[in-house]
């Protein structure tokens, strides 16, 4: 099964790389790319977070090593992210004008692999719990993407989105931000608490009943067939 769960993972993390470069490329054939610009997008470092954290976390399955508390801890983060990405354009940006210009890609970027994502949190079980006192790592990735943006805008005029361009003034770019740690809090406290859920059998080492027991605090010879239970 892990072998089958990292082949997947490692198909959906090429494809992921396919869509970004050749959207990349197909931007460059009309028009002077500014790197800095391109990949600025949450859209596009959301979807590289999550290649990345796919790739290392197949690579970890294909050697028959448990995926450590940090490698979870980064699935569960760019999960958020992803899902963010996927909601908020297919909710609110789908079929307006701008974004990203092939169509192939675009639906690989905004919704393949969020979907993707959401399932393979949801389905697999090869993580553990993620400790509810850890969800304000979610928060370091975005709070830095907005001071950085804000930063940008205020400089070289530069933002991704209208919403967050300092002209407006600071105080309606501060009710955004506000709005997108919210909804990263929010979207984190779910992908947490999905967690604790395992629809499909374990097959990572590591991640047996031993690993969920002590979670909870309890030694690994509590279990349904121990003498001592009662």
């Amino acid at each position: 099964m892990k072998y089958l769960v990292a082949t997947v993972r490692l198909s959906v993390a090429t494809l992921g790389t396919v869509a970004i470069l050749s959207t990349f490329f197909d931007t460059a054939t009309r028009a002077t790319i500014n790197p800095f610009n391109f990949f600025g997008f949450f859209t596009m470092q959301s979807n590289i977070i999550l290649v990345v954290v796919l790739l290392v976390a197949a690579v970890v399955s294909l050697s028959g090593r448990p995926q450590s508390r940090s490698l979870m801890l980064a699935r569960g983060c760019a999960t958020t992210y992803i899902v963010i990405t996927g909601v908020v354009y297919n909710v609110l940006l789908a079929g307006l004008e701008g974004g990203v210009s092939l169509a192939w890609a675009n639906s690989v970027l905004h919704v393949i692999l969020p979907l993707y994502a959401a399932l393979d949190w949801v389905i697999f079980s090869d993580r553990s719990a993620l400790p509810l006192n850890k969800i304000w790592v979610a928060l370091v990735y975005p709070i830095v993407w907005i001071i950085v943006v804000t930063i940008r805008g205020a400089t070289d005029g530069w933002v991704p989105y209208p919403f967050l361009d300092p002209a407006q003034g600071y105080g309606v770019v501060m009710i955004y931000a506000l709005a997108i740690a919210i909804a990263t809090v929010v979207f984190a406290a779910i992908i947490w608490a999905i967690s604790r859920l395992h629809l499909v059998s374990n097959f990572t080492p590591g991640d047996g009943p031993e690993t969920r027991l002590s979670e909870l605090g309890l030694p690994p010879s509590f279990t349904d067939d121990s003498p001592d239970r009662r």
